[in-house]
């Protein structure tokens, strides 16, 4: 495709105007969270993410972003299914409802689960009186994480889907296929890149939640603090380096999810567009 505008100077200018922005913002502060981390040498850096704290936090954040990405991704490919094969009432409402997560504060998306499960709450007493605790334990964590990354897998498939259209699913239902091959012969290799995309920012959003888990973990060290709540707890204890040395684990999550996500964009690059055009 060729470019729309022909301006001599003002590509190299807005690539300029965007390398220094993205400098200023991105790449000098991830690279004080590693200058700081490392200030005082190796043993400094390593001391607190050997810590029993630490490798608490690091656990129950693979834990809780392990149970909510599948339950995201399998949200995500019903969701993108109905929407895209099917019309029915509430259509509208139902994206309306997807992309919600993405224009509510994560705060508020906490707040809601205490509403519903704390002590005070809704349902708080009847919770109670049978023993189950959600607030302040791993179940509430992994139910603010799942509220937030909600739409990230979805987002990803339901434009793929609508512009893949049904071709290729109703030729195999003609040929005699159930619906289950049709979805495993033909509907999931057409998408399983742009859903491991989705699940791929999926995953890196619920690891580094911050404001939503924060609501409901209580701030119990060693039991209810993923990895950004306890980088919040050693940063307000004056520990900057343990603080930047864990901040370290993020940011190269960060980094990791990039390098990957880029891979994909550039090996199925071809693939991604041959589905969109079948």
């Amino acid at each position: 495709m060729k470019p729309i505008f022909r301006l001599p100077g003002i590509a190299p200018l807005l690539l300029l105007l965007s390398l220094i922005v993205l400098g200023a913002l991105i790449v000098m502060p991830l690279g004080v969270v590693f200058q700081q981390a490392f200030a005082k040498g190796l043993d400094a850096y390593l001391t607190p993410l050997r810590e029993p704290d630490a490798l608490a936090a690091i656990r129950l954040t693979l834990l809780v972003a392990a149970i909510a990405v599948p339950l995201n991704a399998i949200f995500g490919l019903a969701a993108a299914w109905a929407v895209a094969r099917f019309e029915f009432r509430g259509k509208t409402a139902l994206l309306a409802l997807i992309d919600l997560p993405f224009s509510i504060s994560p705060v508020v998306s906490g707040l809601v689960w205490v509403l519903l499960f704390g002590a005070q709450g809704i349902f708080g007493e009847l919770l109670l009186d049978h023993g189950i605790k959600i607030i302040f334990a791993t179940t509430g964590l992994v139910l603010a994480t799942i509220i937030v990354t909600l739409p990230f897998v979805a987002r990803e498939l339901i434009p793929l889907m609508q512009d893949q259209g049904s071709d290729e699913e109703a030729a195999a239902l003609t040929l005699g296929a159930g619906g289950f091959t049709t979805f495993f012969k033909i509907t999931l290799p057409n998408v399983k890149w742009a859903l491991l995309y989705g699940v791929l920012l999926c995953n890196a959003r619920a690891m580094g939640e911050f404001g939503a888990v924060s609501v409901v973990s209580g701030h119990i060290r060693g039991l209810t603090d993923t990895l950004p709540l306890h980088i919040e707890v050693l940063y307000n204890d004056y520990d900057f380096v343990g603080a930047f040395a864990v901040a370290t684990l993020l940011a190269s999550l960060g980094l990791f999810t990039l390098v990957v996500k880029t891979g994909l964009e550039w090996r199925f690059a071809g693939e991604l567009a041959a589905s969109r055009r079948h």
